[in-house]
């Protein structure tokens, strides 16, 4: 018997999440604005016909609703911190049991049709209250609702009854249509900080008499991501871990629980990729994943302690995170003396590049392995500035490539084989960069065009065949100069064309170009001239004795072609 009743105690727990609950302005953290807002508007009788609540999961937006239905039917003061009368009756504890009658709280996403707006919410409206001054819908997730049902509930929701009200909670107010939002007063409920999380999971803790240390709270604040519920769910899981161990939590023991590597290894992990060792750099990725690390967290706290060593370097002394120990700024402070902004940049692109690429690979350590192999050939790429200024892409004079300078005095044989030579290392060097390929092919192809002709031409010998054809076929050119290209077109010019021609004009001379495009009378097409000329020399030939000698003979021939032999 008594074993039947400990367990009967034990369905009866509520979560911490629930059983702790806000049932007053006051009790909600992190909302103050809105909730001085809300009481004023009460305290003032100037209370709007619908609340519309925006917010991340967890921040108090179904709470805030209840809060406020408490607030317009509770028989006492509740806007000034006045507790109910127990020997009185009201609505606010059958609120909070959701209870009361004229409190219809609504799931949207399960009832999303017009025919449940209609039932639940129209048809109900033109009956008063029974036992408060207003009845309330209280409508979760309404961004779940379909169009026809916000249609449906337009009229009465801009000129309701006046003991009607409603209040719409969603976490996606991009999906709610602008005509109900025009006609709601909305309040964005804001994620809550890690230091005011903090306090109030240290609050929790001691009512709840758990023994957990301050940074163990500290990094659950953390992880929370600013949402109280998510956060109190993880303090409701550690602490039950500790009462069964009868042991104090600490940091060591949330991180392995929420699948966190030690800020510690973390920063020696990248002191190792940034002094290029693979072999430690591996073996680290591999025990921390044996160590139950979790792949998605292990990139996100490694961008995290990149964004800090930037942080460290670019600005000096930052207001850290609250789970920072000092041992640790200590390093951060060395690692940021050691590393160029442009590196910590790179690392930063190739870390969310990572990320996606952990959706779609199998085996999540073959990824990472590969990503820490690329993060760690990253290290002392040089700049394209340094590139630049080194002059290792490109001398006319003494082009030094990859270290190996070409003497003065060479030959004119040696010279071009140099040259070529030279041109292959540039290869190699592009290739460990792939993004430098276009740039050294473009500074060794550098070329001036003087005439349209000339770029036909080299469109030609480059191969690119549509560009091609757009400058014979559909361009009246109207003025060339160099650097400015003045034309008109015809209909059949490509949409890309202005594009392509201006990407490769900046590839071929190693300057922008000006393209001005106007719609009106310009020269005749390249192809246009071409066929012209053909026909003025066809002309030409047939007035001449060769052609006059060849009808003669051959009476029905006729010229369609002249060529010039050498």
């Amino acid at each position: 018997m008594s074993l039947l009743i400990k367990d009967m105690k034990s369905v009866n727990h509520k979560i911490l999440a629930l059983k702790y609950r806000p049932l007053n302005f006051d009790q909600l953290i992190g909302q103050d604005l809105m909730a001085q807002t809300i009481t004023n508007s009460i305290k003032t009788n100037r209370i709007a016909n619908a609340f519309l609540l925006t917010g991340v999961r967890g921040t108090g937006k179904t709470s805030t609703a209840r809060i406020i239905s408490k607030a317009l039917t509770c028989t006492g003061n509740f806007t000034e911190g006045v507790k109910c009368k127990t020997e009185e009756f009201c609505h606010c504890e059958e609120i909070v049991n959701c209870k009361h009658l004229d409190i219809i709280e609504m799931d949207a996403a399960s009832k999303t049709g017009v025919d449940d707006v209609r039932k639940e919410i129209i048809e109900s409206a033109i009956y008063k209250p029974t036992t408060s001054r207003y009845k309330i819908y209280i409508i979760d997730e309404c961004h779940m609702l379909s169009r026809s049902a916000w249609n449906a509930l337009l009229k009465t929701l801009e000129e309701p009854p006046d003991q009607l009200k409603f209040i719409f909670c969603t976490t996606e107010p991009k999906k709610v249509p602008l005509t109900i939002i025009s006609r709601c007063q909305r309040y964005d409920l804001h994620r809550v900080t890690i230091k005011v999380l903090y306090e109030y999971l240290k609050k929790i803790s001691k009512l709840e008499n758990g023994k957990i240390s301050d940074l163990a709270i500290k990094l659950i604040a953390k992880a929370a991501t600013g949402s109280v519920r998510d956060a109190l769910s993880l303090l409701d899981r550690a602490l039950v871990s500790q009462k069964i161990v009868d042991e104090e939590i600490d940091e060591t023991f949330v991180r392995k629980m929420l699948g966190l590597a030690t800020r510690e290894k973390i920063l020696d992990l990248l002191k190792f990729i940034l002094d290029g060792d693979q072999t430690k750099s591996i073996l680290y990725v591999r025990q921390m994943i044996n160590e139950g690390l979790d792949p998605i967290n292990f990139i996100n706290d490694l961008l995290e302690m990149i964004y800090f060593v930037l942080q460290k370097r670019n600005l000096g002394n930052f207001e850290s995170d609250l789970t920072i120990s000092e041992a640790e700024l200590e390093i951060i402070d060395l690692i940021s003396k050691n590393v160029d902004t442009s590196t910590l940049i790179l690392f930063w692109q190739f870390l969310l590049k990572g990320l996606d690429e952990l959706s779609i690979v199998a085996n999540p350590l073959l990824s990472l392995e590969m990503l820490v192999i690329r993060l760690l050939h990253l290290k002392g790429m040089p700049s394209y500035e340094d590139l630049i200024n080194k002059n290792i892409l490109y001398q006319k004079s003494e082009p030094t490539i990859a270290g190996k300078v070409m003497e003065k005095d060479l030959s004119k044989e040696k010279k071009d084989e140099a040259t070529k030579a030279s041109k292959d290392q540039i290869k190699n060097i592009s290739q460990t960069r792939p993004e430098l390929t276009s740039l050294v092919s473009n500074k060794i192809e550098e070329k001036s065009i003087k005439s349209f002709e000339e770029l036909i031409e080299l469109s030609s010998l480059k191969k690119e065949i549509e560009l091609k054809y757009d400058l014979e076929k559909n361009v009246n050119l109207i003025k060339f100069s160099d650097g400015k290209i003045d034309i008109a077109f015809n209909e059949n010019l490509s949409k890309n064309f202005v594009r392509n021609l201006s990407e490769k004009l900046l590839a071929w001379t190693q300057k922008r170009w000006v393209i001005t495009l106007t719609k009106g009378p310009g020269q005749k097409t390249f192809a246009e001239k071409q066929f012209i000329k053909k026909k003025e020399i066809l002309e030409s030939e047939k007035k001449g004795e060769v052609y006059k000698k060849f009808k003669n003979i051959f009476s029905d021939g006729e010229l369609v072609e002249v060529s010039k032999e050498d």
